[in-house]
């Protein structure tokens, strides 16, 4: 009888996983899904074994993560990681597949402080430009020539006087409006905010210029704050920001209109100037240099995806691998160790204490050799039990391979099946003629059809 290759009424088949298997595929679906991650926390069980490797935890109030770091790169560290202090560390996900553990291999550590304050600015730009905050299609164009223009900062700090002299150089008959405010410290954000607010409120300025000097991450952080961005971007007046030196990029300056890399650059902006075609010959250029920067960043995340495929690739990452469960099978080792040496020394004290009270040197003598003596049968027995277990494992594995259905099947057996009820036929007279069975062979199945029962007509096989 023909077989039907369009249906199996009965399919056998299961892809069944390892143990490693899993293991293995897991960490590749988190090595992939994931590109370097900036973590921040606390250190906790810090670990550096003979290999020259350190693994820790990296815990919050909350959490904690198991991490390692490899050789080559703790010996690029600037500093000594000790327990307990607050850490800014750049790391990819991975998994240790010996033991199953979620973890993250560190590849750059450095203690929290200024770290910390580019994460959370990074997270707030990251969240504000998901809102479309930063969109440049939602920037206003600055005016040709303004009539007014108003300056927020502070009126005593030297970024005013840059700003005054190049206005004054640039278009001496600009009127300017100055809206105090401070640059620095635990309120200036707010204050800044109200300068805008008063600005709007007046409608007097065309344009908007908000500046500061120079400083550091954290004398500029008034400048990164959400309050501020956001009345930036309500500002019905255009605002143009002129903060710290050109290295220095804040939230402010994303959420602007336009960005001045100084606070004279800022006035620059917003003067007119007899030098138009210079202006627009500026204007290309930055655009030029934002559409560079784009396709630099796109190049730069393919280039990483290349090489986070390569690094799984990569023969030092297996042997990365493979150490960190050499470190792991000598911890245990050493632990195995003390144990048995505990209980063993446990077992000695008695004998000890009976020696102490007797006190002759040569009783002493002879039991440190009976000592010694019990060390080595100790070792040999363990060795001799771990030997019987294993011979006692490969017999039981090759019984089980021999009591396997599909082992039997290899040897010419079949299993059969009534269709389309499933049950299994022992004996000849559970089938009619016309009836169909199922014959499971060692490698894929038939339907056939019984034609004659022999059994049931001479009563059963001799």
């Amino acid at each position: 009888m023909q077989q039907d290759s369009t249906r199996n009424p009965l399919d056998f088949s299961r892809d069944i996983y390892s143990v490693s298997r899993l293991n293995r595929e897991a960490r590749a679906v988190l090595e992939g899904g994931f590109g370097l991650l900036w973590v921040e926390g606390e250190l906790s069980n810090l670990a550096q074994p003979a290999s020259g490797h350190i693994y820790f935890s990296l815990k919050d109030p909350a959490a904690q993560v198991r991490c390692a770091m490899f050789r080559s790169k703790r010996l690029l560290l600037g500093f000594k990681p000790a327990n307990h202090q607050q850490v800014l560390v750049r790391a990819r996900v991975g998994l240790y597949e010996g033991r199953g553990e979620f973890q993250l291999i560190v590849e750059h550590m450095e203690p929290a402080g200024e770290g910390a304050l580019r994460l959370r600015f990074e997270q707030l730009k990251q969240r504000l430009a998901a809102e479309g905050l930063f969109e440049e299609s939602q920037k206003r164009s600055l005016p040709p020539i303004p009539r007014r223009v108003g300056l927020i900062t502070s009126p005593t700090g030297a970024a005013v006087r840059d700003l005054l002299t190049v206005l004054e150089r640039r278009f001496p008959a600009l009127p300017v409006v100055i809206y105090p405010a401070q640059v620095q410290g635990q309120h200036a954000a707010g204050e800044l905010v109200a300068a805008l607010d008063l600005a709007n409120g007046r409608t007097e300025c065309d344009v908007l210029i908000l500046a500061r000097g120079g400083g550091s991450l954290e004398d500029l952080q008034a400048f990164n704050d959400e309050a501020l961005a956001r009345a930036i971007r309500r500002s019905a007046i255009p605002v143009v920001t002129g903060i710290g030196h050109e290295i220095d990029l804040c939230i402010a300056d994303l959420a602007a209109d336009r960005r001045g890399a100084t606070p004279s650059a800022a006035a620059e902006l917003v003067s007119p100037s007899a030098q138009h075609l210079a202006q627009r010959v500026r204007a290309c250029e930055q655009r030029l240099r934002g559409a560079w920067t784009r396709d630099l960043a796109m190049r730069r995340q393919r280039f990483a995806a290349a090489e986070r495929h390569l690094r799984l690739l990569h023969p030092l990452d297996r042997l990365q691998r493979r150490q960190q469960r050499v470190d792991d099978l000598q911890r245990r080792l050493a632990t195995a160790l003390e144990r048995r040496l505990a209980a063993v020394r446990g077992r000695l004290d008695p004998l000890a204490l009976r020696i102490r009270g007797v006190s002759p040197q040569g009783e002493l003598a002879r039991r440190r050799l009976i000592l010694g003596a019990l060390e080595r049968r100790l070792d040999e027995a363990m060795e001799r039990i771990l030997d019987a277990h294993g011979e006692r494992l490969a017999r039981a594995a090759q019984g089980l391979e021999a009591r396997s259905p599909l082992a039997t099947l290899t040897r010419g057996f079949a299993i059969l099946r009534r269709v389309p009820t499933g049950q299994v036929v022992t004996d000849a007279g559970q089938l009619v003629p016309g009836d169909h069975v199922d014959v499971r062979l060692a490698r894929g199945s038939l339907i056939l059809e019984v034609v004659e029962v022999v059994g049931e007509k001479y009563g059963g096989y001799p």
